[in-house]
């Protein structure tokens, strides 16, 4: 059960690492971020509907079912609204990094409302993964970045956040694909009100943004979302949120290869402290009540 949970976790870290590879193409372009996030969960829910359809598998919901879906939803569009927002100030492997800090802010709300104790390695497992951050921050020996960029890729993270502790604390008795599928709804409905207000067009100009969007929805939405939600029922929020550090060591490695992001000796040293912290994760995990 451990294993698979950390599996699951790696697997939704790993894909939504490589957001930068489908939204940096749609930016240069100058496409509408609103209308390709409403078509890249819509295009998610699409799928994983279809698969429960063909499970067979209710999709009725309570009123509390949908006021806690709905809310991840929400939520969930918040946390990806900030950080595409942030690429705009910061370069995708930046800004994916310092969505990074999303960890500490779960396992301090996790501690500070619910109890959940933390080993002595486990905070040397956070206190490692939020230096890589900071180092992964630096210019040469100083702190050079953009603050107005920071300050939205932390709501990002703010939010993301949230939305893990809601999956793992609200008790609602969905399983872990039909809560993404109604997540993934939810999110695409936000983006699509937020397009019609806007006036922005819906039309997908060729079959090449087509490919794009569902290629982006199944590799970075569908794929994250749900190996996500499976990863937190089986090993609780703080060891999937810490094995979260894998984001940004797959985003920078994709702003190196794609999209001529400097390798420098800050980025190594960040990543080696990173993949550090996940990995005195996993040892105090199984110390940890979750």
């Amino acid at each position: 059960m451990k294993t698979q949970g950390y599996i699951l976790a790696a697997i939704s870290a790993i894909s939504y690492g490589l957001i930068p590879i489908f939204i940096l193409p749609m930016k240069q372009i100058n496409f509408s971020m609103d209308v390709t996030l409403f078509y890249r969960f819509l295009f998610s829910a699409i799928m994983v509907g279809v698969y429960l359809i063909f499970k067979k598998v209710n999709l009725k919901i309570n009123k509390w079912e949908f006021l806690v879906l709905l809310i991840l939803g929400l939520f969930y569009a918040l946390s990806s609204e900030f950080l595409f927002l942030g690429y705009d100030y910061l370069s995708a492997g930046i800004a994916s990094t310092v969505l990074f800090v999303y960890p500490v802010l779960v396992a301090l709300v996790m501690f500070l409302f619910y109890g959940e104790k933390l080993s002595k390695m486990g905070i040397v497992s956070l206190l490692l993964t939020f230096v890589g951050v900071i180092v992964l921050c630096l210019k040469g020996n100083s702190l050079e970045i953009n603050f107005v960029g920071l300050g939205i890729v932390l709501l990002s993270a703010l939010f993301y956040g949230l939305y893990i502790i809601i999956v793992n604390k609200a008790k609602i008795n969905v399983s872990g694909i039909k809560l993404s599928f109604y997540s993934m709804l939810f999110t695409s409905i936000y983006f699509l009100m937020k397009s019609l207000v806007l006036k922005e067009s819906l039309a997908i100009p060729s079959y090449s943004i087509f490919f794009n969007f569902v290629t982006f929805a199944f590799v970075t939405t569908l794929i994250s979302s749900v190996a996500l939600v499976l990863a937190i029922q089986k090993i609780g929020s703080t060891p999937t949120a810490i094995m979260g550090a894998l984001e940004p060591v797959i985003a920078v490695a994709v702003s190196v290869l794609f999209f001529n992001e400097d390798f420098t000796r800050n980025l190594l040293i960040g990543i080696i402290l990173i993949l550090t912290g996940v990995s005195l994760n996993m040892l105090s995990s199984r110390k940890t009540v979750e």
